[in-house]
């Protein structure tokens, strides 16, 4: 496929465990199997999550699994200034605007609706700051998910390259979301959008558990004018509990030792079968060339 651009964008929040290896490697083989170049981008605009040092130590891990980029990194944290024209632009059209209200604040008006059932951990914003701040202090910024009535607003529809065709309802379901965070921290739905579209990418290859945040994306996409990506979702790994396994919950870091024990893991969860080769770059061109034959 001519003119291919994939990337990988882990957090530097920890070391690359299990489940992180599975959608570097599937990113990485969807670019090879497509001829394509291969990129990666840390996303470390969530700065008090991130661990010193975890970002080279990533690179490391990546480097040992034979995975290298096509070209150096980029650090989302050094890209504040394109974040910040997105933002504008959005301000100057109407989509985003200042919003005032806290947590708490959210939960009372939802309350009143009898709306407070969270989603997913998460509040549905109900646009308390659209008409205004009422003379209140902006904290964040939010983005619009309509502009008239909620009811009328139509779906985001969209096709996943794994998943089929998907849809969502973002006014009923998500709400107005965040763009700028009270900190001052850019919200991951406008970095990464303004990333992939300046880095040229044409295929998003993340892991399952990211799906919910395509419509999003899309929708600020097609705010922005900016093009759409092809997107694929990857199976997850659950831990013991059966949850997306993750730092948060216990995941052992990779072991550097022994990379192609991780490879073949990570190659049967995205269902490739048994692979063969006793060396990295033996292990990578069997699985390439069986990742093309799944996704031709």
């Amino acid at each position: 496929m001519s003119g291919y651009v994939g990337r990988f964008a882990p957090s530097p929040t920890g070391p690359l465990h299990a489940g992180s290896l599975v959608a570097a490697l599937a990113s990485w083989l969807d670019a090879r199997a497509h001829r394509g170049r291969w990129l990666v981008r840390i996303e470390d605009v969530d700065a008090p999550r991130c661990v010193a040092g975890a970002d080279q130590f990533i690179l490391r891990q990546l480097a040992a699994c034979g995975l290298v980029p096509d070209a150096p990194p980029v650090w989302q944290s050094t890209r504040g200034a394109l974040y910040q024209a997105a933002l504008g632009r959005l301000v100057a059209s109407g989509w985003a605007y200042p919003c005032a209200c806290t947590r708490s604040d959210i939960e009372r008006a939802l309350a009143a609706r009898g709306q407070s059932k969270p989603r997913g951990g998460e509040l549905v914003y109900p646009g308390t700051c659209r008409a205004g701040l009422h003379g209140r202090a902006p904290r964040a910024m939010r983005m619009r998910s309509s502009f008239g009535d909620c009811g009328h607003e139509p779906d985001i529809e969209w096709h996943d390259r794994r998943l089929g065709a998907q849809r969502q309802h973002v006014c009923e379901t998500v709400g107005d979301f965040v763009l700028k965070r009270a900190d001052g921290l850019w919200a991951y739905q406008l970095a990464v959008v303004v990333d992939d579209a300046a880095q040229g990418i044409t295929d998003v290859v993340r892991g399952a558990d990211l799906a919910d945040n395509t419509p999003r994306q899309i929708l600020l996409q097609r705010a922005l004018g900016l093009p759409t990506p092809r997107y694929l979702h990857t199976p997850l790994v659950l831990g013991g509990n059966g949850e997306k396994l993750s730092k948060q919950n216990g995941a052992a870091p990779l072991d550097l030792g022994d990379p192609l024990a991780a490879l073949r893991e990570a190659a049967r969860v995205l269902g490739l079968g048994a692979i063969h080769g006793t060396a990295v770059a033996d292990f990578l061109a069997a699985a390439t060339a069986a990742w093309r034959e799944a996704v031709a």
